[in-house]
């Protein structure tokens, strides 16, 4: 039985391999949902070409198949199990776009002069409106003068530089998002980029298609466009997946008819109970039906409703897990670390472990959630990949662990700083050292203390450069450190009581770091272990691709504030808005969508077995919705008190 689901797919694995066939590519669009092995597909297509007759063409040419992952980890496994052949380039997608780019720097200087010349525009537009004499008005000249700064030392660059692993700080780096609009932008404008990227790679597959940057994925449609017959473009992905809000909508309508369309239809990770529930989950979507392996288990399925008033979350989800045990015969439910909870709005996990204050502003910024969620971004790496090992190893008494830190990213021991101190080394290391005795002291004394206490300090000692994000809120009398230069600024800020219209007084991203800034700087330890995976809550980011034994969904609109999801109105117990309507008639994004889709992906994890809490106003008025929804039995369904 075994052997015949891992054939039941079949059909689809030799389509895409047909399509790799270097004498005649073909391009096509994977739909394969939940569980169904697209990873697999995709390295044993490409294992199977470079094993074939293409594979000694690709030596010969010294061309490449070229893979697009979305993480780093997917990267280390697919390279591992196609065995590091030097014919696969397997890159994230930073990586493969830097790769393109790299070198074109009077281009590169062009584009990013004109983007600092539009977001400067943007915040001289904003100051004329604002207050100029409040905390707000300075965070904003700020900005506009390190925008000003590095528009400065633009033509003194001679080479531009980009990792995509590290945050980019240097007066000659560029940042994740301006590689990607860069790469999309060069691409759609420049005929021989095109065709040097379809010459190194004429097979380009692209896993988790569904979630790549719309610019960029149109520029990679518009190339397949051009060169359809001599170039193949493999997409995998799943449309009820797309968790990115920067991802092209309705990717699979923008799919020319000539390509091929495999399926695969076999979920070989989730329980039979549950597979029926994410079918009917997707069912009105696009009618894709998933069937389970033959030796699947029934699994076990509950949803749970609660009153969302007075509600106590903790007491609640742990009288549930105690309820999932008896139900499953399974004691592991009863340990929260053995159970992987699936807030589907990132806000509850963040109030549940405990980083709320610093995620909710900047979360609350669109253009913020994508980088927030991946850990990614130099205002962010600053406190999570310079502060917080640091603090970790002194905390630990690990002066060795410390000091391998300050040397590899401090200011204070850079080679050029210790070679111009010249007979003076010592003192300059006595500097590293008491900021970092100093540091210990302040986070020992003050075990609740402020990230803006700590940005403040660091700026003060020079422990580290301070990113561009960030200088705008260091103290306008301290000389800061920073990758573009080394002055200080004198701007005086108004004292606090005058500060009180600051919320309408800046640019969103301004004021979204300010706010918080002012949390806790251990929050930011509790936010760094969630979106590593590295806590009980995951991330519906984190979690797509992985599997659980035991999943609890948690659904609370009042407690994620209707901010992008909308289960109340998702399971009718509560009327859709005008709003919600028009954009339903129009085909545009409607929360609900956003919402079922979350639904699918976190439900679709579960291996064994799935309990879904939903807190609600009105608890019988849901348990009457939900069932006549269809999607679970009556004898699913149980009301819990608070």
């Amino acid at each position: 039985m075994t052997a015949a689901d891992d054939q039941f797919d079949a059909e689809a694995d030799t389509t895409i391999i047909e399509c790799l066939d270097l004498d005649k590519p073909r391009s096509f669009f994977l739909y394969a949902g939940a569980g169904s092995g697209k990873t697999r597909s995709l390295v044993n297509a490409v294992r199977r070409t470079i094993d074939g007759k293409h594979g000694r063409q690709l030596t010969l040419t010294g061309k490449k198949i070229g893979v697009i992952t979305y993480t780093n980890a997917a990267c280390d496994e697919i390279k591992q199990r196609l065995e590091f052949d030097p014919r696969v380039e397997v890159m994230t997608i930073h990586a493969f776009s830097w790769s393109l780019i790299e070198g074109f720097n009077a281009d590169i200087r062009q584009w990013v002069a004109k983007n600092l010349e539009e977001e400067i525009a943007e915040l001289e537009e904003l100051h004329k409106k604002g207050r100029p004499n409040t905390k707000a008005g300075v965070e904003r000249l700020r900005s506009m003068e390190s925008k000003r700064r590095r528009m400065a030392r633009l033509d003194s660059i001679v080479k531009f530089i980009y990792s995509p692993t590290s945050d980019n700080r240097t007066s000659d780096s560029l940042n994740h998002s301006e590689v990607i609009a860069m790469t999309a932008a060069f691409l759609t404008s420049k005929p021989g980029l095109r065709r040097m990227l379809v010459s190194r790679y004429p097979v380009l597959l692209i896993d988790e298609s569904q979630d790549t940057n719309k610019v960029l994925m149109d520029a990679f449609l518009h190339l397949e466009e051009e060169f359809h017959g001599r170039f193949s473009l493999g997409l995998f992905g799943d449309m009820m997946q797309r968790i990115y809000s920067d991802g092209k909508e309705r990717l699979d309508k923008a799919i020319p008819a000539r390509w091929a369309m495999p399926r695969k239809r076999m979920n070989h990770r989730c329980p039979s109970r549950v597979i029926d529930v994410i079918n009917s989950i997707r069912h009105d979507v696009d009618g894709e039906v998933q069937v389970p392996r033959s030796d699947a288990k029934e699994g076990v399925v509950r949803v749970f409703i609660a009153p969302q008033a007075g509600a106590d979350p903790f007491a609640i989800e742990a009288a549930v897990r105690q309820r999932m045990a008896k139900l499953t015969d399974d004691p592991a439910w009863q340990n929260s670390e053995t159970v992987k909870t699936l807030a589907l709005e990132h806000l509850m996990s963040a109030r549940r472990f405990g980083f709320v204050q610093f995620f909710e502003p900047l979360w609350a910024i669109e253009s913020l959630r994508t980088s927030l969620l991946q850990g990614a971004g130099a205002g962010l790496g600053f406190f999570i990949r310079d502060v917080l090992p640091l603090v970790k190893a002194l905390r630990a008494n690990d002066r060795f662990g410390a000091t391998a830190i300050i040397k590899a990213t401090s200011p204070l021991l850079d080679c050029a700083v210790l070679q111009a101190a010249g007979s003076n080394q010592v003192a300059q290391l006595g500097k590293a050292k008491a900021a970092c005795d100093r540091l210990l002291a302040l986070i020992t004394e003050y075990p609740e203390i402020t990230a803006q206490a700590v940005l403040e300090f660091v700026a003060e000692t020079g422990l580290f450069s301070i990113p561009e994000t960030l200088v705008p809120f260091v103290p306008c009398d301290t000389k800061i450190v920073v990758p573009e230069d080394n002055s200080g600024h004198g701007v005086q800020i108004e004292s606090a009581e005058d500060t009180q219209a600051e919320d309408e007084d800046t640019s969103p991203e301004l004021s979204a770091w300010s706010k918080a800034l002012e949390a806790p700087l251990n929050q930011i330890e509790r936010y760094d272990l969630y979106v590593r995976g590295q806590s009980q809550f995951g991330t519906h980011q984190g979690v797509k691709g992985l599997e659980f034994p035991r999943v609890l969904v948690v659904i609370n609109d009042g407690e994620a504030r209707g901010f992008l999801f909308a289960y109340d109105k998702f399971f009718g117990t509560k009327e859709k808005s005008k709003a919600d309507l028009e954009n339903e008639a129009t085909g545009r994004e409607t929360g609900a969508d956003r919402t079922r889709r979350l639904f699918y992906v976190t439900c679709s994890r579960a291996e064994k077995s799935l309990a879904i809490v939903y807190y609600s106003p009105d608890p019988i008025l849901a348990c009457d919705a939900i069932v006549q929804y269809g999607w679970f039995d009556q004898n699913e369904v149980e009301l819990i008190s608070s």
